[in-house]
């Protein structure tokens, strides 16, 4: 037997995080998952568990591994994870913030863009030879418009820095104003969305803000109004907001997250006033290999007995 300490991977990695790991560790692949009886057997001697930004750790995962010391996500949000049930045991979660925050960014106003300008189904347009037939629909002006941000952690304040450059009136909706944040607040997302143009969603997942962008915010939006989704899926009421595409409530949204990834509702995919991506907030190898190497880090840090770099609160 090898004396090299057992992980357990709850979810697909990436290769070169999966290969630092067996590198360092006895990785058991998601046994949990595709063979109940080996995972039975090794599950005594499971000291950490490697997660994902969408993986689930719930409670009986977790008191089904006694020697249990750490739990460490590849990603910003650990939504999946039983925090409590882990903090409980005395086990600590880390995950791997601030790495990703500009790839998110960027793709937020990438979005906006797209969504605005039409960008997505211009190229369609011209791919088509639709052009031969006469000029595309005008698009919306985004320079100057208004700006919502529905949560201003660390990634929405990114956002708003690059709004900036686009001359954009910048609110937003918190729990409660942030203090040295120079944006106009808002106590809620209705009533944010009802004075803005472009509503983008940054708020973590979670119960505590499952449907939050329902109904009521999208009618508040209007039918001039964008709605722009980097955040969970969960966040938005997602057959609320097909219905509210096809009255006409709002003019168009842009998602890069849906309820059930990579389940897209066909309705969606077949509308023109949608940019649909395929949950690439931090999709470029510059920052995933780093949010490897945090998690990894993490892992490391834990076992040689030194500080976490990125442990989770709660």
């Amino acid at each position: 037997m090898s004396d090299k300490i057992e992980v357990l991977a709850v979810a697909p990695l990436m290769p070169f995080l999966m290969d630092q790991l067996r590198a360092e560790y006895t990785v058991h692949d998601r046994i949990h998952v595709s063979d109940p009886d080996a995972f039975a057997a090794v599950a005594p001697r499971i000291r950490g568990v490697v997660a994902n930004g969408e993986a689930k750790v719930p409670r009986e995962l977790i008191a089904k591994l006694p020697a249990l010391e750490v739990i460490s996500v590849f990603g910003v949000g650990y939504d999946g994870v039983d925090v409590a049930a882990a903090h409980e045991r005395g086990v600590p979660v880390t995950n791997t913030p601030e790495v990703l925050n500009d790839d998110v960014a960027d793709l937020a106003i990438g979005l906006l863009l797209s969504i605005a300008r039409r960008i997505p189904q211009a190229d369609k347009f011209v791919r088509a030879g639709s052009w031969l037939n006469g000029p595309i629909p005008l698009a919306r002006k985004a320079t100057g418009a208004r700006l919502g941000i529905v949560g201003i952690g660390r990634i929405g304040q990114a956002i708003a820095d690059r709004a900036k450059a686009f001359r954009m009136d910048i609110s937003y909706t918190a729990r409660s104003p942030r203090a040295g944040v120079p944006y106009t607040y808002y106590p809620n997302a209705e009533a944010l969305a009802a004075a803005v143009d472009f509503l983008v969603v940054i708020t973590p997942g979670g119960a505590a803000t499952r449907g939050m962008i329902d109904a009521k915010v999208l009618k508040a939006l209007g039918p001039q109004g964008y709605l722009i989704n980097v955040a969970r899926g969960t966040v938005v009421d997602q057959p609320a907001l097909i219905a509210a595409l096809q009255a006409g409530d709002i003019a168009g949204a842009a998602l890069d997250v849906f309820v059930d990834e990579p389940n897209v509702p066909a309705v969606l995919r077949e509308m023109n006033n949608v940019v649909l991506t395929p949950h690439i907030g931090s999709g470029t190898r510059q920052t995933r290999e780093a949010m490897g190497q945090l998690t990894f880090d993490n892992l490391r840090a834990h076992f040689a007995g030194q500080p976490l770099l990125t442990p989770v609160a709660s």
